[in-house]
């Protein structure tokens, strides 16, 4: 049976407020949550950016739910810190929260003032990351010189179970990549033929554990409202990488994305009124064999979408299933 989760966008709502929708989102229906762990959002229209780390260990305290994040080891943090947080979380809450590590944005990275590297550089120091982090979560002291440098690291609190590290790709050639180390693999909602490939190229080159997705949608009582409010908060992400990589800060998104069509945000947001239709959407990466699928609604109120979810989509979903 798939699991679904409510996706809690930190770039765009107040932490405190969006505590109470992972709380409400719980009493809905949903199954578990999931975050990505930004400095930065992706356009000033966004206009928040809170910690993901303080705000998931009160999520977990708040609610029953499984949690994951979405988080960049190697510039911003380094990979020995980022193992101390993954392991206290497991430890304090068993079972109940996972890591998928990706290579990151230089939107949140350029913050330390070094030199943001190139992509296959970035995929090579993630994957020194990995091993440290891996180590630390098993108990061993760590030294390691390379692209990121340790010294007799160890943890003194650790989980009797490590969390899961899932691979967070969003190509055919990433997804093969992550099979090399991943104990599961997420990405973002795409073409069926395009996510069917990336599973395929996974699973083929060996990966292993449950496949992630998130999908981002937009759902108004009108369908004019629908679309007028995933162009206000999400027009500014429908760049493919390399650009959504590249670009430094939020007035940079805003300033490419000014001319961007209504219909170019349709390619990356499932954006509808018609509830019907978004079970249709779901139903297909149900099919595509997704373990965990993460509802990211792109407003910032979220209230009217967890409860119209919960309601009329979800238990649709699980019928079906």
């Amino acid at each position: 049976m798939t699991v679904f989760a409510f996706h809690a966008s930190h770039e765009q709502i107040h932490p405190r407020a969006l505590l109470e929708a992972v709380t409400h989102a719980e009493r809905a229906g949903f199954d578990a949550a999931m975050c990505s762990d930004h400095f930065s959002p992706w356009s000033a229209r966004q206009g928040e950016s809170g910690f993901a780390w303080s705000w998931l260990g009160a999520a977990l305290q708040a609610t029953n739910l499984s949690f994951g994040v979405v988080n960049a080891p190697g510039q911003r943090y380094h990979p020995a810190i980022i193992a101390q947080a993954i392991g206290t979380l497991g430890a304090m809450y068993p079972g109940r929260f996972w890591a998928a590590l990706g290579t990151g944005e230089a939107s949140n990275e350029h913050i330390t003032g070094d030199r943001w590297p190139r992509k296959d550089v970035r995929a090579a120091r993630l994957r020194e990351c990995v091993d440290v982090i891996r180590a630390l979560l098993a108990g061993e002291e760590v030294s390691h010189d390379g692209l990121v440098r340790v010294d007799r690291a160890r943890l003194w609190t650790r989980p009797e179970e490590p969390p899961a590290l899932v691979g967070a790709a969003v190509s055919v050639a990433t997804a093969r990549w992550c099979a090399e180390w991943a104990d599961g693999l997420i990405t973002v909602n795409a073409p069926v033929a395009h996510l069917r490939e990336m599973i395929d190229a996974y699973r083929e080159a060996g990966g292993r554990g449950p496949l992630h997705l998130q999908v981002h949608v937009s759902w108004a009582p009108e369908q004019a409202q629908a679309e007028a409010l995933a162009y206000d908060q999400w027009r500014s992400n429908v760049f493919a990488p390399p650009v959504c990589w590249d670009l430094e800060t939020a007035e940079h998104f805003d300033a490419v994305s000014t001319d961007v069509p209504t219909q170019r945000v349709a390619e990356v947001v499932n954006i509808s009124a018609d509830l019907g239709r978004h079970v249709g959407w779901l139903q297909e990466y149900v099919e595509l064999g997704f373990d965990q699928i993460a509802l990211h609604h792109v407003g910032q109120e979220q209230r009217g979408f967890v409860d119209a979810f919960g309601a009329e989509v979800l238990p649709k979903l699980r019928t079906a299933g």
